[in-house]
């Protein structure tokens, strides 16, 4: 098989040039210009569905597990600050995530992700021109796996886009909740507090479907994953993109994430270049 076979290019010619091509990335601009997030609904074809959950099956056993508590950007608790400070409010987190080592290059997630023109696509989409795969070798695709009562609390992404693939959900629940740019200008610590309370009136919900293609900018739009119900495992695919070259995770959060750590992470240790906080 081949990504020709995954992609659903009739619906979404994402290579090349041509009317079609400028009319698709005209919409998902509109979309993310409103509020960050982009959804093409059947992205994957039927066999790219069932390929990428037959592939995520047989590597579920790699998948790092991780329950611990947790805020919204992954940092140690700061007695410093008062105790309804954003930084200060944690949250139970469960899921596990196989790490990008686990998927070799004639798999059919990297065969979708090396597809020509998906990464052109991509970058057109979000019209960025400093545009760099994330060159960590545990995280730069990777698949998100959960089951009943997991799920992912309330966070920020480490990269600036993130773009995922919906694979299979669980029975019920999962369903994606965040507040769009709610830090595009400052950490805005006063609204980060009332999503965390519930009491915000900017948060969205989103169903995703299997073969859905999100894009989003997640480093700074607050989000989540519901629990999940039922027996099913729920798997999505994460591609991520950075605006410099060479960037891989800070070691902490890599061990948080994938339980394990390699030399790259600690010698590009503290190169991120903008001082929000992760």
């Amino acid at each position: 098989m081949s990504a020709q076979s995954y992609i659903n290019l009739e619906t979404y010619p994402i290579g090349g040039e041509g009317a079609a091509r400028e009319a698709l990335l005209l919409k998902v601009r509109a979309d993310l210009a409103r509020d960050g997030c982009a959804v093409l609904k059947g992205f994957l074809t039927e066999k790219g569905v069932a390929a990428l959950t037959a592939e995520a099956e047989s590597v579920s056993d790699q998948g790092h597990r991780s329950f611990n508590r947790t805020n919204a950007y992954f940092t140690k608790d700061d007695p410093s600050l008062p105790e309804d400070h954003p930084k200060r409010q944690f949250f139970d987190r469960s899921n596990a995530f196989i790490p990008a080592d686990n998927f070799p290059t004639d798999g059919p997630l990297r065969l979708i992700h090396d597809y020509e023109g998906f990464d052109g696509f991509i970058q057109a989409c979000l019209q960025e021109e400093k545009f760099y795969r994330y060159a960590d070798p545990l995280a730069d695709v990777i698949v998100n796996m959960a089951e009943e009562g997991e799920g992912f609390p309330w966070h920020f992404d480490t990269n600036n886009f993130t773009v995922t693939l919906a694979i299979q959900n669980a029975e019920a629940g999962g369903a994606f909740e965040y507040a769009p740019a709610i830090r595009a200008e400052s950490e805005n610590f006063d609204e980060v507090a009332r999503v965390l309370q519930g009491r915000s009136d900017r948060v969205k919900v989103l169903e995703l479907e299997p073969g859905d293609l999100q894009l989003f900018r997640g480093r700074y739009s607050l989000h989540r994953v519901a629990p999940l119900k039922g027996k099913r495992r729920r798997y999505v695919a994460i591609f991520s993109y950075v605006e410099e070259p060479n960037m891989v995770g800070a070691p902490e959060r890599t061990e948080q994430l994938y339980g394990r750590t390699l030399p790259i992470h600690h010698e590009r240790a503290g190169q991120r270049l903008d001082a929000l906080i992760d």
